[in-house]
């Protein structure tokens, strides 16, 4: 006797815009020269120069997110927002058998330049340009949502709005990721960043002024699973579960 193949699982019905969308106006006004302009992979996208950003500390951050995944990554994962460095990848490399992950991003030149990287895509990944503050996607999606250094680049209304999408699209018992900045207290690297932020980072000082949760929406119930600091309280990673009665 033959044995069947088990089909394929569906995907989360998440749709592609039908036509290119518009830059929201503070991501265009604020961080053109490090994400929209066509040379700005070229020039950012470097592994010493993301680690200088992150004072050495981008590779153990992205461990932090891939110690979450013991076992691999099963299930459906979003990415919400493109990162440089090795990010998508490394998560692609963590698929398990059945795992999918969904990558997006407003910016097209940010997919291009994660879809370099990736040996899979269309297959176990796909890359949409979608605002993170309207997910375009039915609720209780995803398993497996990751937020890495987003809520820190956009202002406090798209904050709230892309954390509330966050949580929306994902299943009840599944689990939000976020990997961001902290108050760093006393921090002999604090002046230094805290000048980066004027300079640079307009919205990031918000991440020294609150708990991440503080955007979270309201009545949200979600579960902290694990809260952990690196570098002497310099970064944060954040890991919450939606409640399994959530609908």
């Amino acid at each position: 006797m033959d044995s069947q193949k088990t089909a394929p699982r569906p995907l989360p019905d998440f749709k592609p815009p039908a036509e290119p969308l518009e830059i929201p106006a503070y991501l265009h006004d604020t961080y053109w020269w490090a994400y929209e302009h066509p040379k700005a992979p070229g020039f950012w996208d470097h592994g010493f120069m993301i680690n200088f950003i992150l004072l050495g500390n981008y590779n153990r951050l992205v461990r932090a997110v891939l110690e979450e995944f013991p076992d691999g990554i099963s299930g459906d994962m979003l990415q919400v927002s493109c990162a440089y460095g090795r990010l998508t990848p490394s998560l692609e490399e963590a698929l398990t058998e059945g795992g999918h992950l969904d990558v997006i991003d407003i910016l097209p030149t940010q997919l291009d330049t994660v879809r370099k990287k990736l040996k899979h895509v269309d297959d176990k990944v796909r890359l949409i340009q979608c605002d993170a503050t309207a997910l375009n996607c039915p609720d209780n999606s995803y398993d497996h949502v990751l937020m890495f250094f987003l809520p820190h680049e956009v202002p406090e209304k798209e904050r709230r709005m892309a954390m509330s999408e966050a949580i929306r699209v994902t299943k009840p018992g599944g689990r939000i990721i976020f990997v961001e900045f902290t108050n760093p207290g006393f921090h002999p690297f604090r002046l230094y960043e805290r000048l980066v932020f004027l300079l640079f980072e307009p919205f990031a000082v918000d991440m020294w002024r609150h708990e991440l949760t503080y955007w979270f929406p309201e009545g949200h119930n979600c579960i902290t699973l694990n809260h952990e600091t690196y570098f002497g309280h310099f970064f944060q990673k954040l890991v919450v579960q939606k409640p399994s009665d959530s609908h």
